[in-house]
């Protein structure tokens, strides 16, 4: 689904992001991993042409996102609460989301009601503005208004950061049942190793902007990661 070619960013004479090949299939669950500074938002908006490359290519199906936009009718992304509109109430947000895809408000409601145990009555019904939201909660919405338009591709950055730990594991449940219900390609950033090796079948390690491994998951892989970062310290 995804081909990454020669991909390089330079910023101030640093380069950021160095990919000379990396390759998405269809239906995988991948979880980006690495230290702060590693590249891995960079290379997320990069996939999503909010930031161009100096040199290579970000193919999505094999079309360059920079020269077409088909790719955003099957792509989702909620990177961080930029991503929201912080004016609307998260009920307005969602029919607006949802509207692209050609839903209506009662189609809406009724697909919310699937994500009642994830919003934990913090969310709809509350008469507060997105903006109002604590930073878990803006989370909350921006993941499920990805998940309303129903893509076949989904990038989340740091989902579980501001997130408890109970809406964590709901979370972990979420993205669990929406690849195997809709074979979804998702990717993950996280600095949560437990996390994306629970749920994640194959781990990319980023380091100053180059891609360190890129391994299957496997009952080791938590402690290989754990070893790897305790060594760079």
């Amino acid at each position: 689904m995804i081909k990454i070619k020669e991909l390089i960013k330079v910023y101030n004479g640093n380069v950021v992001v160095d990919i000379p090949g990396l390759v998405v299939l269809p239906g995988e669950t991948i979880g980006l991993v690495g230290n702060n500074g590693a590249g891995k938002t960079t290379f997320f908006r990069m996939m999503l042409d909010l930031i161009r490359a100096d040199r290579g290519t970000v193919f999505s199906k094999d079309q360059d996102v920079a020269a077409s936009e088909n790719w955003k009718n099957y792509t989702a992304s909620y990177l961080d609460e930029g991503f929201l509109i912080e004016y609307l109430s998260p009920e307005e947000y969602f029919y607006f989301v949802a509207s692209f895809s050609g839903k209506s408000r009662t189609q809406v409601d009724q697909e919310l009601e699937a994500y009642s145990d994830f919003f934990n009555d913090e969310i709809l019904g509350k008469k507060k503005l997105i903006r109002d939201l604590s930073k878990g909660n803006q989370c909350k919405v921006g993941i499920v208004a990805c998940l309303l338009q129903e893509p076949e591709f989904l990038l989340l950055d740091e989902p579980f950061a501001n997130i408890d730990p109970s809406t964590q594991i709901r979370l972990k449940n979420l993205i669990r049942r929406k690849n195997q219900e809709k074979n979804m390609t998702i990717l993950i950033s996280s600095h949560d190793l437990n996390h994306v090796t629970e749920i994640c079948e194959r781990i990319v390690l980023m380091e100053k902007g180059k891609v360190i491994k890129d391994i299957k998951t496997t009952a080791s892989t938590r402690e290989e990661l754990e070893t790897y970062f305790s060594v760079m310290q």
